[in-house]
Parts: structure tokens; sequence; C-alpha cells
């Protein structure tokens, strides 16, 4: 791991048994908190995409968003929410997705990306794989070409990326837990 990768991961906390027993969870927040690393962070989720032509980056809600935006205009693109259900006015385009217990859903607006559109979409993490998925779905459906994913963190235990379905589209991970 070079040393960019290194300060990332520093200020990235371990917080054992949260949100319950035997969860070891992941808090950016000491990230976002630190300017000069945030930076760092942006220029390391940016690098594999330079000179890919992306026009367009989905942030998928809600930490999506933080990387997403920063992440698009360090790329000189476009940035669209996708967005849990009924927080854009329609009309909207969506995907169910399943959770551990349960069907949730993604949105965006019918016209946030035009067909061909070069997109990449960023989260913060990459767990079980099911909201990545949806988004692809989603930017799918839109008719726009997916350039690929970003996620600062995948939680590889949880076998996320077997999800991903197209082992051509780059689905990129800073750092790996």
């Amino acid at each position: 791991m070079d040393a960019t990768l290194q300060q990332i991961q520093s200020l990235i906390r371990a917080v054992p048994d949260f949100p319950k027993p035997g969860v070891m969870f992941r808090d950016i927040t000491p990230l976002l908190a630190d300017a000069g690393g945030f930076a760092r962070c942006i220029d390391a989720l940016a690098e594999p995409w330079q000179g890919s032509g992306v026009q367009a980056v989905c942030g998928i809600e809600s930490r999506g968003f933080i990387f997403g935006a920063a992440l698009a205009q360090k790329l000189h693109a476009g940035f669209v929410p996708l967005r849990k259900p009924n927080k854009l006015p329609p009309p909207v385009v969506s995907v169910d997705y399943q959770l551990e217990y349960g069907v949730d859903r993604l949105e965006a607006r019918n016209d946030a990306l035009r067909p061909g559109e070069r997109v990449l979409i960023v989260d913060d993490v990459l767990a079980t794989g099911g909201t990545v998925a949806a988004a692809r779905a989603l930017v799918l459906k839109l008719g726009a070409q997916l350039v690929g994913a970003s996620v600062v963190i995948e939680l590889a235990a949880l076998q996320g990326r077997a999800g991903w379905q197209d082992e051509r589209i780059p689905l990129h991970a800073l750092l790996r837990y």
C-alpha cells in the first residue's frame, strides 16, 4: 500500500460492535473532517478515471453524494444524485433492489443522463453489493454508458464485488478490509 493510501486509511476509524455486536464499523467522518486527507482521497478516487472521458458522476445516497460531487468537480464532469424513494420530483426512473431484510429503491430524474453519456458510479462503501448493483442497473436503464464504479472502502468478506456482473467494467476500491 502506498503512502497516500496509508494516510487515507489512518483517517478511517474502526468502531467495534457498531451498529450491533460482531460488526466492525468503518467510520469515514475523521477522513471527511481532515481537509488534506479528504483531498488526497478525492485525488486517489479520480486517478484511475483521468482521461477516460467521464461526463457524469452518479453518487449513491447519501455518503456517495459527498465523494461523488467532489470527484465530479475533479473530473470536470456533472454530478447526478441517485436518491432513495420519494426524494425527487417526478418523473423519475427507479430500480428496486434486495436488502438483507426487505427491498429498497434507487431513483434518478428521467432526464438525469443523456443516452450514451459516459458515467462513473461512486459510493463510500461496497458491502454486500446490492446498492452499487442497483445503481449500475439504473444508469443502464437511463441509457447511459457505464465507465465503472469507485468506492472508498470495500468490505471484502461480504463479497459485494460478486454482484457487479461485468468484469469488463472496472470496480475500483481504494481500501479493502
